[in-house]
């Protein structure tokens, strides 16, 4: 289980809304003068993120929670979004790269580039059903795992 700790700034049914500080630990790393994260970090700097989450235990807002995801889910997830719209994208290109030859194009290219575009948009279709048909599932969802105590936010300062 991932976990990250957030504070709640609204609820709305079984779900809440959570802010989450990003952060790094490329402070205390050695290798941060030569790494992408480290130059990433410091361009983008530690931003809030707001998620919406799971909230089994009813926290409220204003409350410190303890928030995870299961890291099977991570990976199924991020599978999904990333080998999903490639394989569209590749299959629709070879799908039509081989209609154009039995149609007899001479120039192959414009169907093919046309056809994976096509592709990669029903790809990115099916994984927005996809999302939304998981959306309340624990399986795919952030959940609220317990409190880590109260804080007052006062016009977005903690």
């Amino acid at each position: 289980m991932i976990e990250e700790r957030a504070i709640v700034t609204a609820t709305h049914g079984k779900f809440a809304q959570v802010e989450t500080q990003r952060e790094t630990s490329c402070g205390s790393c050695e290798a941060k003068g030569a790494c992408g994260t480290s130059v990433l970090a410091k361009v983008f700097g530690n931003r809030r993120t707001v998620v919406e989450v799971l909230n089994p235990i009813g926290a409220t807002p204003g409350e410190r929670v303890i928030v995870g995801l299961d890291e099977s889910a991570l990976t199924r997830a991020s599978f999904f979004f990333y080998i999903v719209p490639l394989l569209a994208l590749l299959s629709g290109g070879v799908l039509g790269q081989w209609v154009a030859e039995q149609i007899g194009f001479v120039s192959t290219e414009p169907l093919s580039i046309i056809s994976g575009l096509l592709g990669l948009l029903i790809g990115l279709v099916w994984l927005r059903r996809f999302a939304f048909r998981t959306r309340g599932s624990s399986a795919y969802q952030a959940v609220i795992l317990r409190r880590a105590g109260s804080v007052h936010v006062i016009n977005g300062i903690t």
